[in-house]
């Protein structure tokens, strides 16, 4: 016979706490739970590989980054070997003996002279700089010079710039300075090394002659330098005098601190190997001097500054796609997850067995992409490496930031398991064992808290733009206060604070979606309820995407309101895409007609050679700047064209006057231009009408202020009178009691107004009326024109040519105007990066939507649903998706613009303007992207359901 007895009940003791004997020890549930997490990560191998490669790529992104960067910060052993070989130092005369010259110890070109006690002084005192470093090296000491300088060059499409070198480069204990590749040593004077890109560009083989400066050279041999890119030519010579900048290499004195020290007072620098690797501590007039090393370890702070930075941002997407697929994962994994706690696996034990899940795969991934990062450094070097040692001065993995960025992404991966993690913790584990499927429900919390910090940041955003804008405009606020910096600060944090309560309410604002779009039809309906019962899906899936999205559209608006600012207050020295030469003289006199007419017929001839088909000149009168009246002859005149009262400025109303360019010059505003080059330097196209009146003597204008009842004054003061007073400035209204002088002489001139904002003449006179008006102009502007905008060939050819348009007389500076930059050269690379983002974004989002609606899918099809409904459901849970992220995204990233276009308002001349922003690109971006995406979620066909997995739909 049976019976059951009653136990006893001990008195204030817990009935469901763990007897002490049977206690496991932490140790043992954190390796239990260790165990469980990485054969889970092996079971579900699909989504563990998905997560894995979403941290990977941006840890894969930063380890790159960092090699990369580091790679051009050289070490002060390599920074020694570029500047010296073998070499123990180098020694250059460069300051006046006993006044006290000094400089830095691995910077020898910091340099100066002491200042007084006040602050004044350290300009250069009188004296002569020494020639050579000889008298200051103790006797007997070894010296090997070497000079520098630019030579000219015949090469097979003209003539060329191009950097040389002489003296005994070839000296093997110049060996990582100059390195002999091929050929031997110059014997004479005669005799010339080259590099390898020299014998390219001018098509000559050693053993051959290059001309150089209108003298023949036989070219011996081949040489490397090693701060020179492998494209660039040079010319090695061998004699060590033919430059005046020289340096005396000392291949054996290894000098002290305290021996430069002596040098610098008789007047030479010095770059020594012992200092630049030891460098002493160094201040000047009680200011101390960063040596290279720590300037070195603050571009490494600013690198892990920056990888951080992006690491956040970065980090952040990688969270809320890879929480989404922990998010699946977890649930996949309920019914194992309940087995264990039924026997006997704690809250906790759960929690922590998905936290470790994430651990490892953030490990994983870390080591991966760092491998991968590393990896791709190497080939990206590889790549563009130009030749030069200083562009990357070695191959230099910074272990430690790497193992930081490691770190980092397991702390990437653990966060991304930390809400799933949650959950699970709470799931009710018989549900779980019975297979059964609740929809999650909306709690209040979270729409009330994301709904104050959505307000929040806007109201955030928009009163830190007024106060930005009140900052600016204030001048009692001093310049290091953090007033001026704070307002900057909310106008980037508001929109920030704002997506983020986007997000917090994103569940909340899902089912609201979901009210309304069950009105139109079955697809929406189940397609909405799908994502509201799988928030913890849905929600990170679409604040990934709204996070690109904010970056793009906070990129797009600022850059379109910038770029139009920009074009508003672009100064046009002439039309895009023509070449400009400004002549000029190279002595204090002013050029003479003969010098003129020779420096323009010589820019007019590089011109053609680049592949000019049409140019121009603009003849101008030559102020002549003097200390004195004396200076100035008393009868040189210069006339321009004056500017009516009523178009003149009050002088109170501003700071002060200035101009945009040469040809802008109110006190100088007359170019004389022939007819025929009239549309090559201004870009306009006269009518028979106008070019009628323009040879009949009328004056072109282009600045209307100048025009009454059409016609110009002209009037002529003297050079004296420009220069130290008696002529008005032509912009503002004289001061009360300010003595304007009558001109010279006076007239005036019909005129003809057209319309060219983009180019730099405001009048232009024929020379016949030049020659009436008794104007002394010579040629100083030249112009050309091109079939279109000039290639880069052209671009860099011109440059090359144009560095030989000078003598000892005149010399031109030759350039391309280009306009300001256009918004295609960013605009583009943007949005495909955003596009790029948002559908990877959204193909992980849908992909696990897909995954995870596979039950549904099968008790769909079981009572009648077809592949037209499927794919009706696919197109709208795209929509919501995706289109609630870019809805988020481009909402809060209009904000920061908006903040910065209130801000633009106090600064006079460089306001922002709203009309800037590309809408359409933003609708784009806010709608069309959506749809798209929507649309090919819908044509991509659903897979064949499995009828053995069916659910109910909840």
């Amino acid at each position: 016979m049976t019976g059951t007895l009653e136990r006893a009940e001990s008195v204030g003791t817990d009935p469901h706490a763990r007897q002490p004997g049977l206690e496991s020890s932490r140790w043992a549930r954190w390796r239990v739970a260790g165990r469980l997490a990485r054969r889970q990560v092996r079971r579900t191998w699909v989504s563990s590989l998905l997560i894995m490669t979403l941290v990977a790529l941006p840890i894969a992104a930063m380890a790159g980054a960092a090699i990369f960067v580091d790679s051009m910060i050289g070490t002060p052993e390599e920074r020694a070997d570029v500047e010296l070989g073998r070499m123990a130092a180098w020694v250059q005369p460069a300051g006046v003996a006993g006044a006290g010259f000094w400089q830095a110890p691995g910077e020898p070109f910091w340099n100066g002279y002491p200042r007084d006690a006040d602050g004044g002084g350290g300009e250069q005192p009188e004296g002569a700089i020494p020639t050579d470093p000889l008298g200051a090296l103790p006797a007997g000491t070894e010296t090997v010079p070497i000079g520098s300088g630019q030579v000219r060059i015949d090469t097979a499409a003209g003539v060329a710039a191009v950097q040389a070198w002489a003296g005994a480069a070839w000296d093997p204990r110049f060996a990582g300075r100059f390195d002999v590749i091929d050929g031997r040593a110059p014997a004479t004077d005669d005799e010339v090394m080259v590099t390898p890109a020299t014998l390219e560009r001018t098509g000559v083989a050693v053993g051959g002659v290059l001309r150089s400066d209108d003298r023949d050279y036989t070219i011996t041999g081949t040489i490397e330098v090693a701060d020179l890119p492998d494209a660039d030519s040079a010319v090695v010579f061998a004699d060590a005098e033919r430059f005046a900048d020289r340096r005396w290499y000392l291949p054996e004195s290894a000098l002290s601190w305290a021996d430069v020290q002596e040098l610098n007072e008789a007047g030479m620098i010095a770059y020594a190997r012992a200092v630049v690797l030891d460098p002493p501590p160094f201040s000047v007039d009680g200011e101390w001097m960063l040596d290279r090393a720590t300037q070195d370890f603050y571009n490494r702070l600013a690198l892990a500054a920056s990888l951080g930075a992006a690491g956040v941002a970065a980090g952040y997407m990688v969270v809320m796609l890879a929480g989404a697929a922990f998010a699946v994962s977890a649930r996949r994994q309920q019914r194992a997850l309940a087995i264990a706690a039924s026997v006997g696996a704690d809250a906790r034990d759960l929690r922590r067995t998905v936290l470790l899940q994430g651990t490892v795969l953030g490990l994983v991934g870390g080591v991966v992409g760092v491998a991968l990062g590393i990896g791709l450094a190497a080939l990206t070097l590889a790549i563009v490496d130009n030749g030069s040692a200083t562009q990357f001065w070695g191959f230099h993995v910074p272990w430690l930031l790497l193992v930081g960025i490691l770190v980092f992404a397991v702390l990437v991966g653990t966060a991304a398991a930390l809400m799933p993690a949650r959950g699970v913790a709470k799931s009710d584990a018989m549900s779980a064992l019975r297979g059964a499927r609740r929809p999650q429900k909306v709690t209040a919390s979270r729409p009330i808290w994301g709904s104050v910090m959505l307000v929040g940041g806007v109201a955030l955003t928009i009163l830190s733009g007024l106060a930005a804008a009140a900052v600016t405009a204030s001048s009692s606020i001093p310049y290091d206060s953090p007033l001026r910096w704070l307002p900057t600060v909310g106008i980037i944090v508001g929109p920030i604070v704002a997506q983020l309560g986007i997000v917090l309410s994103g569940r909340w604002l899902l089912w609201l979606a979901s009210l309304a779009l069950s009105k139109l039809g079955i697809a929406a309906r189940i397609a909405s309820r799908d994502a509201v019962a799988n928030g913890a899906r849905t929600v990170p899936a679409f604040a990934a995407i709204g996070a690109t999205v904010f970056a793009g559209v906070f990129a797009v608006g600022m850059g379109g309101m910038v770029t139009g600012q920009t074009a508003r207050s672009w100064t046009y020295s002439a039309p895009v895409g023509t070449a400009i030469g400004s002549l000029y003289s190279r002595t204090p006199d002013l050029l003479t007609r003969e010098q003129a007419e020779a420096a323009a017929a010589e820019t007019v001839a590089v011109y053609r050679e680049v592949g000019a088909t049409a140019t121009g000149v603009a003849e101008r009168q030559q102020p002549l700047w003097a200390e004195s009246e004396a200076d100035i002859p008393e009868d040189l005149l210069r006339a321009t064209t004056v500017r009516p009262d009523r178009n003149l400025i009050d002088p109170a109303s501003v700071d002060g006057w200035g101009y945009s360019t040469e040809l802008a010059d109110p006190q100088n505003n007359i170019s004389v231009i022939a007819v025929d080059d009239i549309e090559t330097v201004t870009g306009i196209r006269l009518t028979e009408r106008q070019r009628a009146a323009y040879d009949a003597g009328a004056a072109l204008v282009t600045d209307a202020g100048l025009v009454t009842d059409g016609r110009i004054e002209v009037a002529a003061w003297t050079e004296r009178q420009w220069q130290f007073g008696g002529a008005p400035t032509n912009v503002l209204r004289p001061w009360p009691g300010e003595d304007i002088e009558e001109p010279v002489w006076s007239k005036g001139l019909d005129a003809f107004v057209v319309a060219a904002p983009h180019q730099a003449v405001q009048v232009a006179v024929s020379p016949a009326t030049a020659e009436e008006l008794g104007i002394e102009v010579v040629p100083l502007m030249v112009y050309g024109g091109f079939d279109g905008a000039p290639t880069t060939e052209q671009s860099d050819r011109l440059r090359a040519l144009g560095e030989n348009l000078q003598n000892d007389d005149y010399a031109a500076s030759v350039w391309v105007e280009t306009g300001p930059i256009g918004a295609e050269s960013w605009l583009v690379p943007l949005l495909v990066a955003v596009a790029v983002l948002v559908v990877g974004a959204s193909a992980v989002a849908l992909g696990l939507a897909r995954f995870e609606r596979r039950p549904d899918d099968a008790t769909l099809t079981a009572v009648g649903g077809t592949d037209g409904l499927r794919r009706r459901i696919g197109f709208w849970q795209g929509l919501v998706i995706v289109g609630f992220g870019t809805f988020a995204g481009a909402a809060a990233g209009i904000l920061p613009p908006i903040g910065f276009l209130l801000q633009s308002q106090a600064d006079t001349g460089r306001e922002l303007s709203i009309a800037d922003v590309p809408w359409w690109l933003l609708a784009a971006l806010a709608v069309a992207l959506p749809l798209v995406i929507a649309v090919a979620n819908a044509v991509v066909p659903p897979r064949r359901p499995d009828l053995t997995r069916r659910t109910a739909i909840a």
